[in-house]
């Protein structure tokens, strides 16, 4: 609106006059750069890389077959809901899994979510026992745990 005031007022009359007409030949110029290298094409991105496939299928199709069955880990001594959905969260989720886990990663995942004062080492014994399905050795296991721990 100010433009046209001033464009109406003419060159003369006003000292903004000039400053108008630089002001619309740079944004002319600009629109026209703009035109230019979009139509040209200057700015496109470089073609992304082709990623290399490899293929690890066999290596994945011996771990990850056949998820097992998700078992209820909190009928295990020491093990409660938070810590099962933490176990669950590193892919634990049955009494296999955590037989067969690694005793440093899973005191690692406990410590870093805060639960430096627990044991698994009688979580994977407990489970070893569940995944040969051994209730008896668990029971008599599991009263002589207190809190995962063995008791004495």
């Amino acid at each position: 609106m100010l433009a046209v005031r001033i464009l109406e007022a003419g060159a003369e009359e006003t000292s903004l006059g000039w400053l108008v007409w630089v002001a619309l030949a740079v944004f002319l110029l600009m629109v026209f750069l703009g035109w230019l290298i979009v139509s040209k094409g200057w700015l496109k991105k470089e073609d992304e890389p082709v990623a290399e496939t490899h293929s690890h299928a066999d290596e994945h199709a011996a771990v990850h077959a056949e998820p097992a069955a998700a078992d209820n880990l909190v009928s295990l001594e020491g093990i409660g809901p938070k810590v099962a959905q933490l176990l669950a969260g590193i892919g634990i989720t049955s009494f296999a899994g955590l037989a067969e886990a690694d005793l440093g990663k899973l005191r690692e995942t406990l410590d870093g979510a805060g639960y430096k004062y627990m044991d698994p080492s009688g979580w994977v014994e407990q489970a070893k026992l569940a995944a040969k399905g051994d209730t008896e050795g668990l029971k008599k296991l599991q009263e002589t745990l207190k809190g995962g721990r063995k008791a004495g």
